[in-house]
């Protein structure tokens, strides 16, 4: 759930009985810790497994090379459990699995699921319509129903919040979920008040896909801002996202802005740029609460 995953949050949430996943831009651009040292950080807040997200598409090869130390980095600090995004999973699995790791992996649709098989990954995390972030074309029923057959676990992703919405998840066979906007709004997450209010205030209807953020349609809160600026690329965008080459120079200018936005978002008073991502799991919550009442009154 980047970019609100702050060391204390992760840690509370595996303390609490889940496997809080940590996210490297989070952790050393967001909230400024030197990767190495923030994961230590973590393991004095808990003792419990941890998770490392680790987006792997190979934009640059500088990227890559930084997510690669970042990976054996959390191997050596006893991270065993990794969760992978946009891009082909399989060398994380062959570096993960030597060390008796597991590697789960993001899926949107069929397709991606059997990449992510013959890649070697020992699960799959559904991301849905109803998640925050980039979320998928499928409700929850038919995402299951696409990728029951592949002999993998499969963890729901996108609009659970709340006892009912678990229940509902396992009732159509996922192993698990995997939650994040509820979890922004606790009292261990880091982010502004604005930002957890917000989410406390939204209905599933106040959620909207925007192009604006990263070239790719993002799950957001509707306010003033996304409603200045509009939620689809302009044409010169448009135009570069389209291209082999230029989509990723497109996709690079968007991400530097976004993530410059999100870091001050999420910690200064609202201002007029401010946007927040959430899924529309947030019907579901009414209140800002601790992580470890969000878990018990899930699981009752």
């Amino acid at each position: 759930m980047y970019p609100c995953s702050n060391p204390e949050l992760v840690a509370a949430i595996s303390e609490a009985g889940g496997i809080g996943v940590l996210q490297p831009i989070s952790l050393t651009y967001v909230h400024g810790h030197e990767f190495r040292a923030g994961v230590r950080l973590i393991r004095t807040l808990t003792s419990k497994p941890i998770g490392m997200n680790a987006l792997i598409e190979q934009s640059s090869k500088t990227y890559f090379e930084r997510m690669t130390r970042w990976i054996d980095i959390a191997l050596e600090e006893g991270v065993r459990f990794f969760v992978t995004s946009l891009g082909n999973p399989k060398w994380v699995v062959d570096r993960v699995q030597g060390a008796g790791g597991f590697v789960y992996h993001d899926v949107t649709e069929r397709k991606w699921a059997m990449k992510g098989r013959d890649a070697g990954v020992h699960g799959l995390i559904a991301v849905n319509s109803q998640a925050g972030g980039h979320a998928g074309p499928r409700d929850p029923r038919a995402l299951y129903e696409e990728l029951a057959d592949l002999g993998l676990p499969v963890v729901c992703a996108g609009g659970v919040s709340d006892a009912a919405t678990f229940r509902a998840a396992l009732a159509i066979g996922y192993a698990g979920v995997q939650m994040g906007t509820r979890f922004i709004a606790t009292t261990e997450c880091t982010a502004n008040v604005e930002y957890k209010k917000a989410i406390v205030d939204a209905e599933a209807s106040d959620i909207v896909l925007t192009e604006r953020l990263t070239g790719v349609p993002v799950a957001v809160i509707r306010n003033e801002y996304v409603e200045r600026i509009g939620t689809s690329a302009g044409p010169i965008a448009r135009w570069m996202l389209r291209g082999r080459k230029t989509k990723h120079w497109m996709r690079t200018i968007y991400a530097l802005t976004s993530l410059r936005k999100l870091k001050h978002s999420l910690h200064a008073a609202r201002g007029r740029d401010d946007y927040w991502q959430a899924g529309k799991s947030v019907a579901g919550i009414d209140e800002v609460l601790p992580v470890a009442e969000v878990i018990r009154r899930m699981t009752v």
